[in-house]
């Protein structure tokens, strides 16, 4: 039996940045941008809220670009606050190192199984699991709540070879993957 998961953003994760004003951890995206330009060069930062004060603070996107080097399109997303910019400029792994910035996804993500779980009779089951976003997740996790079974039950069958995958099952992930479930 072949089955297709879905993991799926449901809203911006958290920007874990430490707040200047009150030391908070986590900011969030405020769907703003601003843009700055120095004769032709521009700057253009992402502007994230403390989640405790709601201090600004800027993530920089662009740093003294030149404004013929800028496609026109992303120029005009930066200028119209494109929710989906957004989203792309947070996980955009250059944007995170810059700006020395990581994601709390916790919360911010759902699980689709398409279907009820497979029916007990089944032997062997073959699920493929798809990431609309890199979402870094623990594949013991996302078997467990999409099988119903505790995350205990999971690792006992990790070690005893009735869950396989070409992936390693214990860390996080981000990619898709696949695993087979064997009764």
């Amino acid at each position: 039996m072949l089955q297709t998961w879905v993991v799926a953003p449901t809203c911006l994760p958290y920007v874990l940045r430490r707040c200047a004003t009150c030391a908070s951890p986590r900011s969030r995206a405020s769907g703003k941008f601003r843009v700055n330009a120095h004769h032709k060069l521009l700057d253009a930062w992402l502007l994230v809220l403390c989640a405790s004060c709601g201090r600004t603070a800027k993530l920089t996107v662009l740093e003294r670009a030149h404004v013929r080097s800028i496609p026109a399109a992303l120029l005009d997303r930066l200028h119209a606050n494109a929710p989906s910019l957004v989203a792309e400029v947070l996980q955009d792994p250059v944007v995170r190192r810059r700006n020395r910035v990581a994601l709390d996804w916790a919360g911010a993500w759902r699980l689709d199984t398409g279907a009820d779980p497979a029916p007990p009779q089944a032997d062997v089951i073959d699920v493929t699991v798809r990431f609309t976003a890199r979402i870094p997740v623990r594949p013991v996790r996302l078997i467990a709540e999409g099988r119903g079974l505790p995350r205990a039950e999971v690792e006992r069958l990790i070690e005893e070879g009735s869950l396989v995958s070409a992936v390693r099952l214990t860390g996080r992930i981000a990619e898709d993957f696949t695993f087979t479930l064997k009764r």
